[in-house]
């Protein structure tokens, strides 16, 4: 629905930041990084789990928006669009039927049928409208009476041309703000598109933002919060989220290359987050830093929200890495924190929604799959046709983390374990599947 609505653009990718009804159909234009970002993710898991093309078609067409006009030159991604321009909100995107046919004409009338136009409009600008969806290809084809091929041919086309015609107008403002935080959701969005998809770019922007945020927001593995480009002696301390999403999209990116040098950087923003962040009496993380500036009380950020908690989101990284590199006590450090708020939970579940993705896997278990030798990289992006939400992945041709030990072969080879403790290796993805007690585990993603 949410990809059908007006909440979405249509015509250049991405979605906007809210919709002021329950229907999808009319959004607040502004388009923020972080929404994008995780909407990415969303889609590319949601790909995995159920092979939709529309799905896939909105990962595809988000990030070239992001490409096209929310990403600097060096590599970091902008904080967000303006909804308006010329003083008018959403006049970019909407349009009246009379300039579609200007643009498009005889083809107005396949196109306003497709995305809902009419000659009155449908929201509050008089004659204008916001492009939205009602119908799956194939059913519009049908009682268009042509395939869904053609339909969706005809419209591809339609909408380069609209593009082109609405590039030439007035653009909304850019907040061309770097953050390190909303930086490290859009690793990890690539990253997950690429594990997904399997498309080298996004692999290659993900490598690129990874390596952005090393070189230029982290000082001896202290981050800094804003980049500043030309005033480098300006360091924003950063807060926890920063390091959280941070090690996030690291750990996201190793467990797509299979390259210990993410995770080690991981590990590192990880101790030092611990040694700045951690409170030993509550068994959670301060907002702020010991070193940051000095205020009347810190505090610590819990509840999930349109973003989650930068306290969940470490205890999710404690979680992984405590597996990864065998280190008991960021198990410790995780399962505390999730003790600490599982009663609220329980009476406030939608407030702390990656506190339970936390606790169902916690419940149900995680899978340490590691694949290694010359075809580990083959072998993975197989394994990754398959919907396994409670997975870790790990392996190459070398490595040095504790799991891997004694697991080098000339021959190709998959390891399931649990709790460290690991099945029999076999040679094949098929077989590595048979060994994950999971219904869920079906390959539907063909492609």
């Amino acid at each position: 629905k949410m990809a059908f609505g007006g909440i979405y653009d249509h015509v250049g990718g991405g979605f906007a930041r809210y919709s002021v009804d329950g229907s999808w159909h009319v959004p607040h234009f502004e388009k923020m990084l972080y929404d994008n970002a995780q909407l990415v993710s969303l889609y590319s898991e949601a790909y995995q789990y159920t092979p939709d093309e529309i799905y896939k078609d909105v990962v595809f067409e988000t990030l070239d928006f992001i490409e096209r006009e929310m990403t600097s030159i060096d590599g970091g991604f902008y904080s967000a669009l303006d909804a308006d321009s010329e003083g008018v909100e959403g006049k970019f995107y909407t349009f009246t039927k009379k300039e579609l046919k200007s643009i498009l004409g005889d083809d107005e009338d396949l196109f306003s049928i497709y995305y809902q136009v009419t000659e009155d409009g449908n929201w509050e600008e008089e004659r204008t409208n916001i492009l939205l969806r009602k119908f799956e290809d194939a059913e519009l084809a049908s009682k268009l009476g042509m395939s869904a091929a053609e339909l969706k041919k005809r419209i591809s086309t339609a909408k380069q041309k609209v593009f082109k015609f609405r590039s030439k107008r007035v653009r909304p403002g850019l907040d061309n703000k770097i953050l390190a935080s909303w930086n490290g959701l859009m690793l990890k969005a690539y990253t997950d598109a690429y594990r997904v998809f399997g498309n080298q770019s996004f692999l290659n922007r993900a490598i690129r933002s990874a390596e952005f945020i090393l070189k230029n927001l982290v000082r001896n593995y202290r981050l800094i919060r804003v980049y500043e480009p030309f005033h480098a002696d300006i360091q924003y301390e950063a807060f926890l989220d920063d390091y959280a999403f941070v090690i996030e999209g690291l750990i996201c990116l190793y467990e797509a290359t299979f390259n210990e040098s993410w995770l080690q950087s991981a590990k590192k923003l990880t101790d030092h987050a611990i040694s700045h962040f951690y409170d030993q009496q509550s068994g959670m993380f301060f907002y702020t830093s010991k070193t940051g500036e000095q205020l009347i009380a810190r505090k610590p950020e819990i509840m999930d929200n349109v973003i989650p908690s930068s306290n969940s989101a470490m205890a999710h990284n404690l979680f992984k890495l405590g597996y990864l590199f065998d280190h008991a006590s960021y198990h410790e450090i995780s399962d505390q924190m999730l003790r600490n708020v599982h009663p609220h939970i329980k009476t406030y579940g939608s407030g702390y929604s990656n506190w339970a993705s936390l606790l169902l896997t916690r419940i149900f278990g995680v899978y340490e799959i590691a694949i290694t030798g010359v075809e580990a990289e083959l072998k993975r992006q197989e394994l990754e046709k398959y919907y396994i939400p409670n997975k870790i992945l790990l392996g190459g041709t070398s490595g040095t983390l504790p799991l891997l030990h004694d697991k080098w072969d000339a021959e190709t080879k998959i390891y399931v374990c649990q709790n460290r403790t690991c099945s029999l290796p076999v040679t094949n993805v098929t077989e590595a599947i048979k060994q994950i007690d999971k219904p869920s585990t079906t390959p539907k993603n063909k492609d």
